[in-house]
């Protein structure tokens, strides 16, 4: 399949990162299959006929169970709210549709599961969008890892550190509401965490968490405020919080190293700070993507004289989709981590393989969240085959 013709539901923060992605696709990776923008999906009409004007979709709908039964559309990108997730991903999977899918998955372990099962019994492509695995500097680390050089690993330490809630006066939007969002940092910033975690040092085995919901309640939000902005303003009617604040756990893994992870929207002056550091019997490795294009890394047998962390700019050809953008040392942005995964679905597309990662890796983070949920609940190390 040379051409891909894509219908996307959802047309705010991640529609947008989308939607750029399936643009400038073609222009820096003409060998793969070409999406074709062809219809976008959203709940208001005015809104939804704007965004496919800006963007670049050549229409739009208000019904995502119309766009399903076209057929002239091969793949659904869902990146609607997560309580949509499951009723469209199975939806779209009896109609033969491939499938993109925002995480978190689901809104709970069951639902994500479900969705797995429709897509192999429906036998179509699904994908689920961990972009940050897509960055070059990850990507390096992934290498080291894989080739021995870091040795046995020991560690693994996590964080996606966010301030955008600490005022308190900021709307209840829907990130803020279980019944809409699943849960708050945990499953939106430490979903990520957990994903990167699996990617680079491999499946956890136990748990044990602790959480907080700093502020109780917000303002209700007037119409237009967004999951990520106050703009729009806010009501006098105030209405609970329902999600947390921020979450901490420690963790096992199958393989014996050590985790710790944390997920907070009240760490002042971290705008994105989404980082970890891999301890092992041979080296260090560490990261964060406020600085995406870089990789610390630290190995034991340097010569004592010059040992300490070296400083490895990911954006030479040596690294992965290097050699589809700038020359050395010119770098890339978080844009980019959108177009690398799209890369990876319309090459699985074309190829007839399933993307990675896949549903199977959306479900296997849903576990552990669920798992770091019901250990707070139950004040106890819970084992992920639990669940």
């Amino acid at each position: 399949m040379n051409q891909v013709q894509v219908g996307m539901i959802g047309y705010k923060f991640m529609g947008k990162a989308h939607s750029h992605a399936y643009r400038d696709l073609p222009m820096f990776f003409p060998k793969t299959a070409r999406p074709v923008m062809k219809l976008i999906c959203g709940r208001n009409e005015n809104d939804v006929a704007q965004a496919a004007s800006q963007l670049g979709w050549e229409s739009y709908v208000t019904d995502w169970r119309e766009m399903i039964q076209r057929d002239d559309i091969d793949l659904i990108d869902i990146n609607a709210p997560s309580d949509t997730h499951k009723e469209i991903a199975i939806a779209a999977a009896q109609a033969g549709k491939h499938l993109f899918c925002e995480k978190p998955l689901a809104l709970t372990l069951a639902d994500s599961r479900d969705m797995l099962a429709a897509a192999e019994e429906a036998g179509v492509k699904h994908m689920v969008g961990f972009n940050y695995r897509f960055a070059p500097a990850v990507i390096l680390a992934k290498k080291l890892i894989d080739e021995g050089r870091l040795g046995q690993i020991y560690h693994f330490r996590g964080m996606f550190l966010q301030d955008w809630l600490i005022d308190p006066e900021f709307p209840l939007a829907w990130r803020l509401q279980k019944e809409i969002a699943g849960s708050g940092s945990h499953g939106d910033l430490g979903a990520h965490v957990i994903d990167l975690a699996h990617y680079l040092v491999g499946d956890l085995q136990e748990v044990i968490g602790m959480s907080d919901t700093f502020v109780k309640e917000r303002p209700l939000p007037s119409a237009g405020t967004t999951g990520l902005s106050s703009k729009g303003g806010v009501s006098a009617e105030r209405g609970p919080v329902t999600v947390d604040d921020a979450t901490l756990f420690m963790a096992r893994f199958a393989n014996g190293a050590m985790g710790s992870f944390e997920a907070t929207r009240f760490a002042a002056g971290h705008r994105c700070t989404n980082s970890f550091e891999i301890n092992g019997s041979k080296g260090s490795v560490k990261f964060d993507f406020e600085r995406m294009n870089e990789l610390q890394v630290y190995f034991v047998e340097d010569a004592s004289d010059v040992q300490g962390f070296r400083r490895v700019l990911a954006t030479d050809p040596a690294h992965a989709f290097a050699e589809a953008w700038w020359p050395p040392g010119h770098t890339i942005g978080y844009e980019h981590t959108f177009i690398h995964e799209m890369v990876e679905m319309m090459d699985a597309i074309r190829e007839d393989r399933q993307p990675v990662p896949n549903f199977n890796d959306g479900v296997k983070c849903q576990a552990v969240l669920e798992a770091v949920d019901q250990s707070i609940e139950e004040r106890r190390w819970v084992a992920i085959s639990e669940l």
